[in-house]
């Protein structure tokens, strides 16, 4: 018995990559890619739940990346999950489902919210949006698929 064959040829990816969550507004922005970390987590500022036609909702702000002023975003919570933060210390999140776009690929991933302020990238891509997805991650590369972030001052 052979397995099915992959829709896409693998693709190899760095560390650190530039990827869009369309959805968000936030386009072409740098992440760090962490097989580490089980969920994808995203800076969110002023966090809160609400119901709307009978489902339960979240409403953000967005992180602040160059080039793209902060928006508030609002999405159906997709359920809420225990993970380890940083620290090592558990919490529950919320978490929501979105589109990623890296290298071209466009699929589903889940996001967790929370405040990632004090880290350098806004948001952590985790192992489980990469799944069955046909891609593996360079530990001793970065931008493999996507081109370097300018610095602010010369973008200027």
């Amino acid at each position: 018995m052979h397995p099915a064959p992959l829709p896409h040829p693998l693709l190899i990816i760095g560390w650190q990559e530039r990827i869009s969550l369309p959805d968000l507004g936030l386009i072409d922005f740098a992440v760090k890619v962490d097989t580490g970390a089980k969920t994808t987590a995203l800076h969110a500022e002023e966090i809160e739940t609400f119901q709307k036609q009978g489902e339960k909702w979240v409403r953000f702000r967005s992180p602040d990346i160059p080039g793209t002023a902060p928006r508030i975003c609002e999405f159906a919570v997709f359920t809420k999950r225990d993970i380890t933060n940083t620290s090592g210390t558990p919490e529950t999140r919320i978490v929501i489902r979105t589109p990623v776009i890296l290298a071209g690929r466009k699929w589903k991933i889940d996001i967790s919210l929370t405040d990632r302020g004090s880290m350098q990238f806004p948001l952590i891509l985790g192992r489980r949006a990469l799944r069955h997805k046909n891609i593996a991650v360079h530990a001793r590369h970065t931008y493999l698929v996507s081109p370097l972030p300018q610095p602010e001052s010369a973008a200027k």
